[in-house]
């Protein structure tokens, strides 16, 4: 199920699509792809203060389920795929399929369930049940979707026509604990009903006037733990209906892998050279999928950008199970790096995945390339970054947004060093020449008179790099609202002119090589628009902003590929 909204669209999941188009320039039609040796750079004179951007385009994917992730999707036409039935109550309903519609009935009271043979690898799931007609019983007239073990063990989103009321329910070992409800559409028939999980939290959805609208929010918390991978594996896709007599039909269903409310923390994948991955005319980027809820909720993905169109598509998901400790997490905010010369992905980020206040690390991996981290869905094991922390003008609390590339012989690493939460700035480690990236690391730099600064990236502007940053709300007025620009010293050089959409927008450049000879310059953002903030909370966030710059440039950033 996915959807695409502007920001002036209203908080509903199917918004229209309204996007700005953008043909490219004439001579910038083409990015270019054949193999070049001794190819001149960009200018050697360019810098960053060199640019002026402007927004271009602004879009929201939003999906309960991902497109390329849905696990189960049946019309109830044929034989379908197949269903274990199951009956908390004992009393189960018939079951039959008849002229595309699923049937659960019978004249007595039943409470039907169906476990189906799908299932995800990691709590981030969404059920979407369209409902035909309910039964009409005017005591007890439910539709189910959620995660189902057995008949005494499973997380539910309901819709009761009876009492015109939506909730959650938890069963553990046959006890049922009613998480919440609340008053819902009156609705018979025609609409859609759905069953949500991030991390901990679950949310039921019920279609009114607006799409699938958002209606109760629970946490599974001292009930049971689907982040720990053996529990959650024996969770199955499911749905069902409960009534006192009478018939309730089902039109469809599909589950899978949960999409995204919002994408914020844009970050282009490279190579380890820093060259962006652009492959048949788009830019790889990582973003954070925000969830149901806080940090804690969203997960990472790996999607594609068009760089005529910038149209956006999903095209990894990317789950994580930290060293010593069993759970599957959506850790996020972090770089995604191709290094061919070692046959290896260095996976790198930070570990918001069960954020609680209590302090936030950055972890890394590597995996050989023989695994296509571009593509499907992947559990990785990480362990901590040995990144300096002694010689930081204070002791950290927390470190993330990491980058990482390799420039003349040597790693570097920025990132994001803070002193209490939320009282953070920029920092650059690097290695011993010839050294691993995570080997001995040894502070650079760091610009510890700022406190509210992050979304450290690093990039290449002629023939030098630069640190790039961005400063929150919570800065000194003078520097509100700006893109620090830092040479490999951390020393501050200057300012990015871009548009600065949100508290602390990431300033993601992405050099794009023409036909020409040229150098096209975008960047890639958020803002802070949430989703159904009075219910959900903050974290919902962001649109995704694109910029471009006022002009092209000579030559090329990186050799061509």
């Amino acid at each position: 199920m996915s959807t695409t909204a502007s920001p002036a669209a209203p908080p509903t999941l199917q918004p229209s699509l309204d996007r700005r188009r953008l043909l490219a320039a004439a001579g910038l039609g083409g990015l270019a792809t054949a193999a070049a040796s001794g190819e001149a750079y960009a200018a050697p004179g360019l810098d960053p203060m060199d640019l002026s951007f402007d927004i271009v385009d602004t879009q929201r994917p939003r999906d309960l389920v991902a497109d390329r992730f849905v696990e189960l999707r049946d019309r109830f036409g044929g034989r379908g795929p197949r269903y274990t039935v199951l009956s908390p109550s004992d009393q189960p309903g018939r079951v039959r399929r008849r002229d595309g519609r699923l049937e659960i009935g019978g004249r007595d009271p039943h409470f039907t369930l169906l476990r189906s043979t799908t299932g995800q690898r990691a709590p981030y799931a969404s059920v979407v049940v369209q409902v035909a007609s309910m039964s009409g019983d005017d005591e007890r007239d439910r539709v189910y979707a959620g995660l189902v073990a057995d008949a005494g063990d499973h997380v539910l989103a309901w819709y009761d026509a009876a009492t015109g009321r939506a909730g959650i329910d938890v069963s553990v070992d046959g006890v049922v604990t009613e998480l919440g409800s609340a008053e819902a559409p009156a609705l018979t028939g025609g609409f859609r009903m759905a069953f949500s999980l991030t991390s901990s939290t679950v949310v039921v959805f019920v279609e009114g006037g607006e799409g699938l609208q958002p209606l109760v929010q629970a946490r599974l918390d001292d009930h049971v733990d689907l982040r720990r991978p053996a529990l959650l594996a024996r969770y199955r896709n499911g749905f069902g209906a409960e009534s006192g007599s009478g018939r309730t039909e089902l039109a469809a269903v599909e589950a899978g892998y949960f999409g995204e409310l919002g994408l914020r923390d844009p970050h282009l994948v490279t190579r380890a050279d820093g060259t962006p991955y652009l492959r048949d005319g788009k830019a790889y980027l990582t973003f954070t999928q925000a969830g149901l809820a806080f940090f804690e909720t969203a997960h990472w993905g790996v999607w594609t950008l068009d760089l005529r169109t910038f149209e956006l598509e999903q095209v990894a998901n990317l789950f994580f199970r930290r060293e010593g400790l069993d759970a599957v997490l959506g850790d996020h905010a972090g770089h995604l790096v191709l290094d061919e010369r070692n046959d290896r992905w260095i996976v790198t980020n930070s570990t918001w995945g069960d954020f609680s206040f209590e302090g936030v690390e950055i972890n890394y991996t590597t995996v050989s390339t023989r695994r296509d981290l571009l593509s499907g869905v992947h559990v990785l094991r990480t362990r901590r970054l040995p990144l300096p922390l002694a010689d930081l003008p204070s002791e950290a609390v927390g470190q993330w947004d990491p980058h990482v590339v390799r420039i003349r012989g040597r790693w570097y690493v920025a990132f994001v060093n803070a002193r209490a939460f939320f009282n953070f700035y920029p920092a650059l480690a690097r290695s011993a020449r010839g050294a691993d990236f995570d080997d001995g690391l040894r502070l650079v730099g760091a610009d510890a008179d700022k406190v509210e600064t992050e979304g450290t990236v690093m990039q290449k502007f002629g023939d030098s790099w630069y640190v790039l940053a961005s400063n929150g709300d919570a800065s000194p007025e003078e520097i509100r609202g700006q893109y620090p620009v830092y040479d490999l010293q951390m020393d501050q050089v200057g300012v990015l002119d871009a548009p600065h959409p949100t508290n602390i927008p990431w300033p993601m450049v992405i050099p794009v090589p023409t036909r020409n000879g040229r150098t096209r310059w975008l960047i890639v953002t958020f803002n802070g628009t949430q989703f159904e903030e009075p219910l959900l909370g903050y974290g919902t966030h962001g649109d995704v902003v694109v910029m471009e710059a006022d002009r092209t440039t000579r030559g090329r950033q990186f050799p061509r590929r």
